[in-house]
């Protein structure tokens, strides 16, 4: 068992046992049928639980599953559709906007390319991320806030901000874990090291790396 002095790779190698001991078996919590779906589906999740996300999508891909039948749609319309999502307006413009894109410049494929894909509109780094580690199996190890506090409450990252936390993160795991650990992470942060259920002290992870810390955690956005 790790003392509180334990260096972050030590820390790093119990975190990763555990959480492949929970989650032998992942699947990404968004629904999808093919890289196109995926990458709404992620754009959609910003502020939103992938539960509404898991909702709302069905209706929206019945209407539009490709690019082609997206843009069909006008941006009024994909945001009443959307709207139970939250940033209904921008998320719209960015879906019709994308996918126009990706009709001009990518013949309505999704690219599997990091600078390609944030060239997009409405998709970031983290949304590239996952598109890419979830759809076309490339390394990556998206970070989004939930997976930042978590690193921070385990001390694998200073928290100064999600680039240095995904830069630490990739340092201290093998980089064939990232796409799994990744969603390892969502997972176990849902179930047992909530934003609120665990403030440093009382989930299992917690514990196994911090067996002496009696003081919650004050994590940094």
């Amino acid at each position: 068992m790790p003392s509180n002095k334990s260096t972050r790779a030590q820390r790093a190698a119990i975190i990763d046992r555990m959480l492949e001991a929970y989650y032998p078996e992942v699947r990404v919590p968004l629904d999808h049928r093919d890289a196109y779906t995926l990458l709404i589906a992620v754009l959609l999740s910003a502020q939103c639980t992938d539960l509404r996300v898991n909702q709302i999508t069905p209706i929206l891909f019945a209407r539009a599953a490709d690019p082609r039948a997206m843009i069909r749609l006008s941006v009024a319309e994909i945001e009443s559709i959307i709207r139970p999502c939250g940033l209904a307006p921008a998320k719209a413009k960015a879906i019709h906007g994308l996918s126009t894109l990706l009709l001009e410049r990518h013949d309505g494929h999704v690219p599997a390319s990091f600078a390609e894909l944030e060239a997009l509109p409405g998709v970031g780094h983290k949304t590239a991320s996952v598109v890419m580690a979830q759809a076309f199996g490339v390394p990556a190890f998206p970070v989004d806030t939930h997976i930042h506090r978590l690193a921070q409450r385990w001390k694998l990252t200073n928290g100064k901000n999600v680039v240095q936390t995904e830069a630490d993160l990739k340092a201290l795991f093998p980089e064939n874990r990232w796409n799994k650990l990744h969603i390892q992470i969502i997972l176990y942060g849902r179930e047992y090291c909530t934003a609120r259920g665990c403030d440093g002290t009382r989930c299992p992870i917690c514990r196994a790396v911090f067996p002496g810390r009696i003081r919650p955690v004050t994590t940094r956005k």
